[in-house]
């Protein structure tokens, strides 16, 4: 019996549906679920290592382990009051620094790839689709290759954005990290709101334009709050690139405006002397990362399934 067009379709979408089942089926069984439990027990215990040393005092961390802390228990605020309020250390200074180093640098790659994503996804000109293939491509480009030319266009006319060694010239300031993360972040960030806005039913914006809509209404009142979870995914992801990074503040920045990265990376000292208040150091640097994806993580996993199915 000859099986007609339609019989197949039938068929392969009967056959996709059985593979969703099963794939669902053992993803939602019990031993799925009791591995991901371990995993997850099994991630947590480093950091859970971490909080306990960093309330113990200096003796207890340099003569034994946090498991320790069970059979004689010991608590301490000496440590956290001295990475922040110590004269040596004082990690507010550089908290502050992350801060305004962090924001600038997610909101600009955002602006930017918001409105680069609506063009290639909704507006046709000349040369659209090589544009994007040659954006996608750029991720594949590491950031340390493009470091020393970033620096000389930073460094030489016309930009003159940062002073040369042993120039009396003032510092760079903030704005050359800024826009060093980015240039480093508008790839992604581009790719992946694209694939977001392109999904976007194509009735939505015809409609749109038969009522008499630009393209910048449709961008403000229709995109902008569709995209709410993409935005949100890659905010997070930035924030903690940019919140955790060291080698882009070292090059591009300066002692003035240093984050909390590279004083961290200083904190135990010339000779090692001060490592026992890296562990406190550390919390104190994961609290602002830990309560942004707290806030954001409703939109996460919708963020990262943008673009990611067509059809």
């Amino acid at each position: 019996m000859t099986v007609i067009p339609e019989e197949k379709g039938v068929e392969a979408i009967v056959a996709q549906e059985s593979v969703a089942a099963t794939a669902k089926r053992g993803l939602s069984s019990p031993w799925a679920s009791l591995a991901a439990v371990v995993i997850a027990v099994l991630w947590t215990i480093p950091t859970f290592g971490l909080l306990i040393t960093s309330f113990r005092p200096q003796g207890d961390i340099t003569r034994s382990g946090w498991w320790t802390f069970f059979t004689n228990p010991s608590f301490t605020l000496d440590n956290y009051d001295e990475v922040l309020n110590g004269s040596t250390t004082n990690l507010a200074t550089y908290f502050i620094n992350s801060i305004v180093i962090t924001i600038p640098s997610v909101l600009i790659p955002i602006s930017i790839a918001t409105m680069a994503a609506y063009a290639f996804a909704w507006m046709k000109f000349p040369g659209r689709d090589f544009l994007f293939v040659a954006i996608f491509a750029l991720q594949i480009v590491p950031i340390q290759v493009t470091m020393i030319p970033l620096l000389k266009l930073y460094v030489q006319p016309p930009f003159d954005l940062m002073p040369l060694a042993g120039s009396d010239a003032p510092g760079g300031g903030f704005y050359t990290i800024w826009l060093s993360h980015a240039i480093f972040a508008l790839p992604l960030a581009i790719y992946l709101l694209h694939n977001f806005m392109s999904q976007i039913p194509g009735e939505l914006i015809e409609s749109a334009r038969v009522d008499g809509a630009g393209h910048v209404q449709i961008f403000t009142k229709i995109m902008l709050p569709l995209m709410a979870p993409a935005i949100a995914a890659f905010g997070i992801f930035q924030f903690l690139w940019v919140w955790n990074d060291l080698l882009v503040a070292l090059v591009f920045g300066s002692s003035e405006n240093a984050p909390l990265t590279a004083r961290l990376a200083e904190l135990s000292g010339t000779r090692g002397q001060d490592w026992y208040l890296l562990s406190a150091g550390a919390f104190v640097s994961l609290v602002v990362p830990l309560i942004v994806f707290l806030a954001l993580q409703r939109y996460f996993v919708r963020g990262l399934l943008a673009g990611s199915v067509k059809g």
